[in-house]
């Protein structure tokens, strides 16, 4: 007899603000099924997520198009109390806990049991009591179920990070009407053994007939437990493989298998430098989620170097760190010369150039004319743009106009004028005016994180065309931090890859996508030792 489906998604198509992340994905999820879903950041996995969980962020944005059937009958889930209501659970890369409660109070909250005393006999129901004792039993089973071996009345803060996430994953299945349960990457923060234990409790739910969607981009454990796989990319359904005829890099090849559009051939267009400009030796950066646990590696001078990885791996907080925007320790070398660390003003001075991934919240004020964010951190670091009057330094107006109507030309920014507000202007624009932030600086190497995110597909191809143009006609050299693999490959000369906070190996951007998606699986040793 065939196992009916749990979850149903039918030609599901997103769109935000006319760019269209999800064109026509399909996925089904049988009860006591382990399904997983696998694709590189961007792919569409996350919107899907919050179309199954009816996060506010679709239907703030239009809704979906497409079909949703559970239980093998349409639904509207348009709230997480619909889809929790209707069984659905999800465990969450970020914890959703409480770290003052218990972890018997974690599990119950918003289900608590009560019990009658005196006074709710006499007043009413809302004087109830808790019912500690049958609390506490709930949590027990919960945790028993999960093997976790730990006292349900401990408090939360101070728990190994492994611990709260089988209480992330024991609070979804002490749910009694539990029928679908989403795992996002929960398996990020565990170490070796505590993922093993979980994928065993994976099974284990499975057995009991929960239909588990598992999102992960460690492909091993794809392999160990997923009774189907579904690839997608590019917010397409590239496929889906069953566990027999899956491989590591089969997989992973299907992940990040494109054309990719060389936006430059820099090979036959300049002589390569082997000249080493910046030399980082152990950085190790603690920016929470993006540590940087120890990596060493030589920036040549004149080449655009990507910096790729998954999310949560670490690529992110090496220029942070390099920046001095987050504590950092090891050494870095520019021309020979040692590199003070931790100090922002210092990597300015020594013609270090950052623009950050958070365009919004670091990288701009918004409130504030574009040509005063074009000249603001110059005039304070480097003293440029002003005019000293008996003894004061004064702003030269005349100066900075000039100089932001040279930007706005030679950058291409659309706007009424350099005196308009940053938070009037598109992503892309903004985006452009942290470049001309950056390129007043002078810099000798710029350092570029995430320079796409956020913007349309349009602004996308006017920003890499920028930065190629800044490092063919200027010679400047540049570090591109990105999440969006098809970039750095299209435009950058080498791609480092990070994994798990460290270097995982670097690549040509035209080596092939097994070895890309091997690499950022944290796969590309172990496979190499295989073959050999």
């Amino acid at each position: 007899m065939q196992t009916k489906h749990v979850l149903e998604m039918k030609n599901i198509e997103k769109d935000y603000y006319g760019n269209k992340v999800l064109k026509g994905i399909n996925l089904s999820v049988k009860a006591g099924e382990i399904h997983a879903l696998v694709g590189e950041n961007g792919a569409g996995k996350s919107t899907l997520m919050n179309i199954i969980f009816g996060m506010p962020v679709i239907h703030s944005t239009g809704g979906f198009n497409g079909e949703v059937l559970f239980d093998e009958k349409p639904v509207a889930v348009k709230s997480p109390k619909d889809a929790m209501d209707l069984g659905i659970g999800m465990v969450h890369q970020e914890f959703m806990l409480l770290p003052g409660f218990t972890i018997t109070e974690n599990i119950k909250l918003n289900r608590e049991i009560t019990k009658q005393n005196a006074l709710s006999r006499i007043f009413g129901p809302s004087l109830k009591t808790l019912d500690v004792n049958e609390m506490r039993k709930d949590a027990q089973k919960a945790l028993d179920t999960i093997g976790m071996g730990v006292d349900d009345w401990v408090p939360i803060a101070g728990l190994p990070v492994g611990y709260m996430q089988f209480v992330e994953i024991a609070r979804e299945i002490d749910k009694k009407n539990i029928k679908l349960l989403v795992f996002d990457e929960p398996t990020a923060v565990l170490t070796e053994s505590e993922a093993d234990k979980l994928l065993d409790s994976m099974k284990k739910l499975a057995a009991k007939g929960i239909g588990i969607l598992f999102i992960t981009h460690r492909l091993d454990e794809v392999l160990a437990v997923a009774d189907s796989i579904t690839v997608m990319r590019d917010g397409e359904n590239v496929g889906s493989i069953s566990p027999e005829e899956a491989t590591v890099e089969k997989i992973a090849q299907m992940m990040v298998g494109r054309k990719i559009e060389r936006l430059i051939v820099k090979e036959a267009e300049k002589n390569k430098s082997e000249e080493i400009l910046l030399s980082i030796k152990d950085l190790k950066v603690n920016m929470p989620g993006e540590k940087v646990k120890g990596i060493d590696l030589d920036i040549k001078k004149g080449e655009i170097l990507g910096i790729g990885g998954l999310a949560g791996q670490g690529k992110i907080g090496i220029a942070n760190g390099i920046m001095g925007l987050h504590e950092t320790t090891g050494e870095v070398y520019k021309n020979g010369v040692k590199l003070e660390l931790n100090n922002p003003k210092r990597a300015i001075i020594n013609k270090l150039a950052f623009v950050s991934e958070d365009r919004r919240g670091v990288g701009l004020l918004l409130d504030t004319s574009i040509e005063m964010n074009i000249v603001m951190t110059s005039m304070q670091i480097q003293d440029k743009f002003l005019n000293t009057v008996l003894s004061f330094k004064m702003k030269d107006d005349k100066g900075i106009r000039g100089w932001a109507d040279k930007m706005v030309k030679e950058l291409d920014i659309r706007c009424v004028g350099p005196t308009q507000y940053t938070r009037r202007l598109s992503g892309g624009n903004q985006q452009k005016v942290c470049i001309a932030r950056a390129l007043t600086l002078d810099p000798d190497i710029l350092f570029v994180s995430e320079p796409t995110r956020g913007i349309d597909i349009g602004a996308k191809k006017l920003v890499l065309d920028l930065l190629i143009k800044l490092n063919k006609e200027m010679g400047m050299t540049i570090v591109m931090t990105s999440s969006e693999l098809g970039e750095l490959r299209s435009i950058c000369d080498r791609i480092a890859i990070v994994y798990e906070g460290k270097l995982e190996g670097i690549l040509s951007p035209l080596d092939s996508d097994v070895d890309f998606g091997l690499m950022m699986a944290g796969e590309y040793h172990a496979h190499a030792r295989g073959a050999v």
